[in-house]
C-alpha cells in the first residue's frame, strides 16, 4: 500500500503500557469506594467518567496496535488531568467546596503521600505520555 506505514513493535508496548495504567487507576477507584465504602465526590466522578473508558479504548487499540486512537484518547487524558489538576489545587488552597454531598477537599485517603486526585492526575499523565509517544513513533 502506497503511503502506509507499518506501527514500530513499540507502539503496542506503549498503548499496552496506556491501558494497564488506566486498568490500575480504574480498579483502584473501585476498590477504594467498594472496598473501602470511601463515597467520590463530584471531581472524582468527572475523572472517573474520563478514566474508565481509556482502559477498554486504548486496550483495543493496543491489541490493533493503532496509534491513531490518540485522536479519541488525548482529549478525555487532557481534560481528566485538568480535572485532577484542579482538584488537587482545590485540596490544597481551600477551606470549603461546595460542588456535591461530599467535599471535594476532603483527603479520603493516601497512597505514599498522595491523595486520590493526585493519584488521577499522576495517571492521566502516564497514560498521556504512552499515548503521545506511541502515536509520534507510529
Amino acid at each position: 500500500m502506497r503511503g502506509h506505514t507499518l506501527p514500530r513493535p513499540e507502539t503496542r508496548a506503549l498503548l499496552g503500557a496506556a491501558a494497564l495504567v488506566a486498568l490500575v487507576a480504574t480498579a483502584g477507584s473501585l476498590s477504594l469506594s467498594l472496598g473501602l465504602g470511601l463515597v467520590p465526590c463530584r471531581l472524582c466522578w468527572y475523572q472517573r467518567i474520563l478514566m474508565y473508558p481509556l482502559v477498554l479504548v486504548i486496550g483495543v487499540a493496543a491489541v490493533e496496535e493503532r496509534p491513531a486512537v490518540a485522536r479519541t484518547a488525548l482529549p478525555l487524558v487532557g481534560l481528566g488531568a485538568a480535572i485532577a489538576a484542579y482538584h488537587s489545587w482545590l485540596q490544597v488552597t481551600q477551606t470549603s467546596c461546595d460542588l456535591g454531598t461530599v467535599s471535594c477537599i476532603q483527603v479520603q485517603y493516601r497512597v505514599l503521600g498522595l491523595t486520590i486526585p493526585n493519584l488521577s492526575l499522576l495517571a492521566f499523565c502516564l497514560v498521556g505520555a504512552a499515548v503521545g509517544l506511541a502515536w509520534r513513533r507510529g
